[in-house]
């Protein structure tokens, strides 16, 4: 992580405003522009290191399977209301057909693992400066390409399957999935406020729009998605409901 005082700052604030918020009544336009700008600010600049830190291809040490950020491309930006409405009316059908305790089940053991994913990117780069480096020189892991059935224009290459791990990631791994496992048993909305900080700080950092025009494509597509599985069906309102 930098050397910013901002991004510090803004690690600061968003702990001072989600642990203030426990033991009093914070009005919602101060919580929400303080959390909005701090996640912002950490983000962003998280994006940009990923872009400066990661060696490009020809330079010494380039990895092409290394995870940084991803971009979104036109076609993605064109296909993503198609891919979210066929996610959509995948889950109306499922609790129709499954039952609402076991969807409800299957999405929570999903949150789950994507949420301790998400807190573990988070944690570990909060601790790396004040641990020893001995935790986060060695690395194991593996990977594999596996082919898949899906037409190219769903998934272009194959999947890659793989980890990479230092001991501090596995350090921030056990630690992600206590929290994890004390919100799933509790249900405390703290907890959730901090996956979902997670969640946005991780989304932010890792995927990039590329471009205004990418960016007014998604919005254009996403919002007569809207309209459309809102006003048009009941199926948001019906999966909106019977979501845990």
């Amino acid at each position: 992580m930098a050397s910013d005082p901002l991004i510090y700052a803004s690690y600061a604030a968003i702990a001072a405003v989600w642990t203030a918020s426990q033991f009093i009544l914070i009005p919602y336009v101060v919580h929400l522009l303080v959390l909005v700008m701090a996640i912002l600010y950490v983000a962003c600049h998280g994006s940009l290191m990923l872009r400066e830190e990661l060696p490009k291809e020809g330079e010494e040490g380039y990895d092409p399977d290394a995870v940084g950020v991803e971009t979104l491309k036109k076609e993605d930006a064109m296909q993503f209301p198609i891919m979210g409405s066929m996610s959509l009316f995948g889950l109306y059908l499922a609790f129709k057909f499954l039952g609402q305790d076991f969807v409800n089940l299957l999405i929570g053991g999903y949150f789950a693992a994507v949420g301790c994913g998400a807190l573990t990117l988070t944690i570990a780069p909060l601790l790396e400066p004040v641990v020893p480096k001995s935790l986060t020189e060695n690395k194991l892991g593996f990977k594999k390409k596996v082919s898949h059935p899906l037409p190219e224009w769903i998934l272009p290459k194959d999947l890659e399957l793989g980890i990479t791990f230092s001991s501090l990631d596995l350090i921030s791994f056990l630690a992600a999935s206590a929290i994890v496992a004390m919100y799933f048993q509790k249900k405390y909305w703290a907890l959730n406020n901090v996956l979902g900080i997670c969640f946005c700080l991780q989304g932010i950092e890792r995927l990039s729009l590329g471009t205004y025009k990418i960016g007014a494509i998604l919005l254009v597509g996403l919002f007569f998605y809207d309209i459309f599985w809102v006003f048009g069906t009941d199926v948001m309102v019906t999966v909106a409901k019977n979501l845990d």
